[in-house]
């Protein structure tokens, strides 16, 4: 058990979205309040890939381990622990997983979820049972009420759902943030450089969840500085591609990008993607998407 105790909050938490950051910030202040650290339990895989009764696919994440883990740090959470979800986790009964996954390893006092929360057999570990519990085993359950945006309730799905519609301007809304996706440049097929606009093909390091096919205005870090960029995603129809690719061009950027390690983040829909009549007519529509870039950054103020 962790000597002192701590202050736990748990779910998924894929997006760390802002009802999200609302559990995570109230469990964060309870812990200060309490001299305690405040940890975070979540799961893998996704329960909705263990409990499905058919076939069922699993979607990439939102958050990769790696991202969420810096990104809950950077909340100000102690510590992340990782249970993997099973079937035979799903079925103990709410007071058998609190006792072995929250009070017996971590000296819980105080759990913070979602008002929508639940847990174990048949989702029977609501709040109101879990209050019980506590008063009985001697921690505390706060619920934290569902953040809304324009009248809805933000949520993981809703947040894919805005991405997959190109709708990253929205997306930032939900999630308090940009959204963003880092990898390492690899060599392509030169295609943006004989069309005069040479762009940088990058391979994520985690799967991750994409934007839908289209060109966007976004802002690219390499080497610790923030540069202008018009990202594509898609299959490069023009040239009858049919891998999905991330390539970005960064404006008025001279110099050798293969190698370099790059986080994209997604600003502002272009376009969606084309297929254009040859190479002439694509390098005029580039021309077109860097210039509503610039039109962006002349207009937009970004943090550094």
């Amino acid at each position: 058990m962790r000597m002192g105790g701590s202050v736990l909050a748990v779910g998924v938490f894929d997006g760390l979205h802002r009802g999200h950051q609302a559990i995570l910030g109230r469990a964060v202040a309870r812990a200060r309040e309490r001299g305690l650290p405040a940890g975070v339990i979540s799961f893998d895989p996704h329960p909705d890939v263990v409990l499905s009764r058919g076939p069922f696919h699993p979607e990439p994440p939102l958050t990769p381990p790696a991202q969420k883990r810096d990104r809950l740090l950077a909340l100000g959470v102690a510590w992340l622990e990782v249970v993997p979800f099973t079937r035979e986790l799903a079925a103990l009964e709410p007071e058998a997983f609190v006792a072995r996954h929250l009070l017996e390893p971590h000296g819980m006092k105080c759990l913070v979820v979602g008002e929508d929360f639940a847990l174990g057999r048949g989702r029977r570990g609501d709040l109101a049972y879990l209050r019980a519990l506590g008063e009985r085993d001697g921690f505390q359950v706060e619920g934290v009420p569902l953040v809304l945006e324009a009248g809805r309730p933000i949520t993981s799905t809703r947040v894919r759902e805005v991405l997959a519609a190109g709708r990253v301007a929205e997306a930032c809304r939900l999630l308090g943030r940009s959204y963003s996706l880092a990898g390492r440049v690899v060599p392509g097929h030169a295609v943006g450089r004989r069309l005069g606009f040479p762009t940088a093909n990058l391979r994520l390091h985690e799967e991750q969840w994409l934007p839908g096919d289209g060109i966007y205005v976004a802002r690219v870090r390499h080497a610790g500085a923030w540069l202008p960029g018009a990202m594509s995603v898609g299959t490069r129809p023009t040239f009858n591609g049919d891998e999905r690719t991330l390539e970005v061009y960064l404006l008025d950027f001279e110099g050798d990008l293969v190698g370099a390690e790059l986080t994209v983040e997604f600003l502002e829909w272009v376009r969606p993607q084309q297929r254009f009549a040859g190479p002439q007519a694509l390098a005029r529509a580039i021309r077109s998407d860097v210039e509503r870039v610039r039109e962006h950054f002349a207009g937009a103020k970004h943090p550094p």
